[in-house]
């Protein structure tokens, strides 16, 4: 299959491409000159950084993820923030996903974040682990390495130069890019966008209690940087000394999403060359879990067995799992990494966004916002849906979400070229419709919906990997678009944990023990460029889908 390309490939970061809006030229308006049109440049992945439930690094995650491993496990005391302790046998829910916490203080001491921790959030810390390997992976900032080395090492020398050039971190005299590519020119065209979902409930919960309590002066000088969402993004920028645009979105469970996507549109339109992006997140508290209880959104079946609690898709699911962590990514105008010889994961086309308009919690039934967001990652693309290979589902383990999702991915697939205004064959008056028209393994209906249909739906693999890292929430859109780019790099779909009995079971491409793959990876096409969708929803209706290309 091929794209129906809307640019050329190659090409300098100088060389962009228009998108035409009209056939006549600007006209000036009175006082002003006329407004140029916005150029539409090409995006590359060319660094990656991830810290999960799995591991602290893209390699040891990405091996646990398709060995299928699971990185959940019942709640402790030792996990809670020491004056909610008291509370963990009153939790409904005791599963969590957990940053393996050796890895982590170990990570935090070599890279020089010891101090930074005691003045930090551990959403910060974990940005800035991401950060750091996404950086050194691309071979890009102070102290950047031009080829691969040993990581350790490279993390190490990267910590120092660092702390040559900010101050923060690391140790060490003065040290210059070995790149020979890093200067204040190029620190001001790298930007940051990393955004957070939840913040900091224990910070600002353990100064309540002070403030009520008379002790004010106990409360931190620093209470107020650590709670802030946009601090991952502060902290990123300070390290690396970097100038460019800097935001931080906080949109619930899309953050992830939204954030890699602002950043595309950013080297779009040509206001950076380099963008860091993606979201942390780390509220594993009694706060949280309780909130998260009161709304009935999370398992409470599987306490005695964490690692099947999380199952997407599945028939027994019961609710999500809440974990913590960080995804980042470079991101990269194609120009720029291919002049530079930088290693490239894949592409970024497309970037959808929609809102449910519904409700604050549950999305519309008939799953029309999810549908909308993924349409609009594929127009003006260049891509079709024909050319999807993967999709990386938003699938929580909540039984009426991952149905509703099901069904618009359906809607998508069947009907790729309906418009806008289209309602989606899905949930409460069509996930029944769907089921019925026939979709799933065994479902007896397949003859029905078309060999055709069938044949369509099949081809295209979707899995949901919460079923292993349990749900990151703010931080979930980063890390699941950091794992479905290696899946269309590396040709293999990771699996659903859990995933026995699909229901409804309107995809035949499901991946998991109840769908394709046996229960492990599914091969991808290998003769072809494929394309990979990227699903993230949140609390308040706001939908997000990233489309990604191979190379």
């Amino acid at each position: 299959m091929n794209f129906r390309h809307l640019w050329k490939r190659g090409g300098h970061s100088s060389q962009t491409t228009v998108r035409a809006h009209s056939t006549s030229a600007p006209v000036p308006e009175a006082g002003f000159g006329a407004v140029p049109p916005l150029p539409t440049r090409r995006v590359v992945v060319t660094g990656m950084g991830l810290v999960t439930p799995l591991g602290v690094g893209v390699a040891e995650t990405w091996r646990r993820l398709l060995a299928g491993d699971c990185g959940l496990r019942r709640l402790q005391e030792a996990d809670l923030p020491e004056a909610q302790r008291s509370a963990l046998s009153s939790l409904p829910c005791r599963v969590a996903g957990l940053v393996p916490e050796e890895q982590f203080q170990e990570a935090v001491r070599r890279l020089g974040l010891s101090e930074e921790s005691r003045r930090s959030s551990r959403f910060m810390l974990l940005a800035l682990l991401a950060a750091e390997e996404a950086l050194a992976d691309a071979r890009w900032g102070p102290g950047a390495a031009t080829a691969a080395g040993d990581t350790g090492a490279a993390l190490q020398g990267r910590a120092a130069a660092t702390a040559a050039v900010t101050g923060v971190g690391g140790g060490g005299g003065p040290s210059s890019s070995s790149s020979g590519s890093w200067s204040e020119a190029a620190a001001r065209r790298t930007g940051v966008v990393v955004g957070n979902g939840m913040s900091c409930t224990t910070e600002v919960a353990e100064a309540g209690a002070l403030v009520c309590g008379g002790k004010q002066r106990r409360v931190s000088p620093f209470f107020v940087p650590r709670i802030l969402p946009n601090m991952a993004a502060g902290a990123i920028s300070i390290r690396y000394g970097l100038q460019g645009p800097n935001q931080a979105p906080s949109t619930a469970c899309a953050t992830g999403g939204h954030a890699l996507g602002d950043a595309f549109r950013i080297i779009q339109r040509g206001e950076a060359e380099v963008m860091v992006a993606g979201a942390s997140e780390a509220c594993v508290d009694a706060i949280s879990f309780t909130g998260f209880s009161r709304l009935k959104a999370l398992s409470t079946r599987y306490n005695d067995s964490p690692a099947q609690a999380s199952r997407p898709f599945d028939a027994d699911r019961d609710g999500f799992v809440m974990g913590e962590g960080a995804g980042v990514l470079v991101l990269e105008e194609l120009g720029h990494a291919t002049a530079r010889g930088a290693p490239i994961y894949g592409e970024i086309r497309g970037y959808g966004l929609s809102g449910d308009g519904h409700h604050v919690t549950h999305p519309h039934p008939d799953g029309a916002g999810a549908l909308l967001c993924m349409r609009r990652a594929l127009a003006g693309s260049g891509v079709s849906a024909a050319d999807i290979a993967y999709i990386n589902a938003h699938a929580t383990s909540t039984p009426a979400g991952d149905a509703i999702e099901q069904a618009a991915i359906r809607q998508l697939l069947l009907r790729p070229e309906a418009g806008e205004g289209d309602e989606v064959e899905g949930s409460a008056g069509g996930v029944q419709a769907g089921a019925e028209a026939g979709a799933g393994p065994g479902s007896g209906a397949g003859a029905r919906a078309g060999a055709e249909a069938q044949r369509r739906l099949a081809r295209v693999a979707v899995s949901s990997t919460k079923g292993a890292t349990g749900h990151l929430l703010g931080a979930a859109g980063a890390v699941e678009a950091a794992f479905a780019l290696l899946a269309i790099k590396h040709r293999r779909a990771p699996p659903t944990l859990n995933l026995v009995r699909p229901e409804p079971a309107l995809l035949p491409g499901l991946v998991g023990a109840g769908g394709i793959g046996g229960g492990g990876a599914a091969e991808l096409p290998s003769s072809q460029r494929v394309a990979a969708l990227s699903n993230s929803f949140g609390f308040g209706g706001t939908n997000t889908c990233l489309l990604l290309t191979s190379m």
